[in-house]
């Protein structure tokens, strides 16, 4: 339904460019398959080429401020149509850069809309608030560290997402699980490095490499290089999970959890890696870790928390998971959103 929606928006933007163009102050529009008491919602387009999604409202409905760039913009907008004048919501664009995830938005916000049409402004409101992280910048972009690990965990995703378009559900970092990515049947913990030496892995916590109740961890391992000239950009990633995922509204919530912000695309526009070596463990019995069982068995006393440490993966052993292992693994996992 959203990527129908999106498609729907997409086309009528794509009829409205064709159209000659009027003064900056002029929205051309064009209206929606979407009704409500007050009209249908409309796609518009302004002299400077900006995007906008026009909601109506009724003439003594307030638009809420607060939201005035520097990606959108929200006011009230009044229309003549037919000789009638019409007052909307008027949710703009000011970065062509970032059109096709004004898209996803909009279509969210006409999903939202066909389901409770009775209050399009409220409904507006609602979704915009869901999404007001990935579009305001509150705080400053992700350092290099961070950029790092989160590229490790969209290559992951991606593996994923290639298996299964659902997969985003079993991304579970952003909201502060302690594996990256679980189902009841698995989990997966992803270690990002950009050290060119060794293979060290730095774990917080003594649940972090403990095994679901009735599945098994893999630990995934990247070394990454930046590699300006070559490399995968990082907004490229970001690109490829939003059109393999089946739920892009999920997945930018998601991204804005975990510190990304669209309103910081530029810091990132030259932001590339290699991946140098990319190695999945079966975290087993064999495998080196702490845990709460571990300390119980040593008896020592798990009253003891807050405890980080460091595993040297450098060696031979253990051995890295199989082609076939890691696709046997990535198959449990999933298994449970068919």
């Amino acid at each position: 339904m959203l990527n129908d929606l999106k498609m729907v928006l997409d086309d009528n933007w794509r009829l409205l460019q064709r159209r000659p163009r009027a003064d900056s102050s002029v929205v051309i529009v064009s209206e929606l398959p979407v009704p409500t008491p007050k009209g249908p919602l409309v796609a518009g387009l302004d002299g400077e080429g900006n995007r906008h999604l026009l909601v109506p409202i009724g003439a003594h409905q307030v638009v809420r401020k607060g939201l005035n760039g520097p990606v959108l913009r929200l006011s009230k907008r009044t229309l003549e149509h037919d000789s009638k004048l019409q007052d909307f919501a008027d949710l703009v664009c000011l970065r062509p850069d970032l059109n096709d995830i004004f898209a996803t938005l909009c279509a969210d916000i006409l999903c939202a809309t066909e389901e409770s049409p009775d209050n399009p402004v409220k409904v507006l409101h609602r979704v915009l608030d869901r999404w007001r992280a990935l579009f305001l910048s509150p705080g400053p972009p992700l350092g290099a560290q961070q950029l790092a690990g989160l590229f490790g965990e969209l290559v992951v995703l991606e593996l994923l997402l290639e298996h299964d378009s659902s997969a985003i559900k079993t991304w579970k970092g952003p909201s502060g699980h302690r594996h990256d990515f679980a189902t009841g049947a698995g989990a997966l913990e992803v270690k990002t490095s950009t050290n060119p030496d060794g293979r060290s892995v730095r774990v917080h916590g003594l649940d972090q490499l403990e095994p679901p109740l009735d599945g098994e961890l893999g630990l995934v391992w990247l070394r990454l290089e930046m590699d300006v000239q070559g490399g995968i950009g990082f907004l490229d990633m970001i690109k490829r999970v939003l059109e393999l995922s089946d739920d892009e509204s999920e997945t930018l919530t998601r991204l804005a959890a975990v510190g990304y912000r669209a309103a910081d695309n530029d810091h990132y526009t030259h932001s590339r890696y290699s991946i140098i070596e990319q190695r999945w463990y079966n975290v087993d019995v064999a495998f080196p870790r702490l845990t709460t069982v571990d300390l119980a068995a040593a008896a020592i006393s798990t009253n003891v928390h807050n405890v980080d440490y460091t595993i040297d993966l450098s060696g031979d052993s253990p051995a890295p998971m199989k082609t076939h292992d890691v696709e046997r693994h990535i198959t449990a996992m999933l298994e449970e959103l068919r």
